[in-house]
């Protein structure tokens, strides 16, 4: 059996670009808990979500995933 383990990078990513949680939950329309959970991987964001992130940060969401 696979088990996937993987993390996010979020919040690194965000350090790199100079964003805030408060600038990618107003991007997302999301709260600001809800990229906290994501950015402390309390919690994942969905697929879709993740490249909706990716998009917002112009970047290619593999960067945003642990390998």
């Amino acid at each position: 059996m696979l088990v996937f383990n993987s993390y996010n990078r979020i919040k690194i990513v965000l350090a790199e670009k100079n964003k805030s949680n408060k600038w990618l939950a107003k991007k997302l329309d999301m709260s600001e808990t809800t990229i906290s959970n994501w950015c402390t991987n309390h919690r994942q964001p969905s697929l879709p979500t993740l490249f909706k992130i990716a998009k917002a940060l112009n970047i290619n969401p593999r960067n945003l995933i642990n390998s």
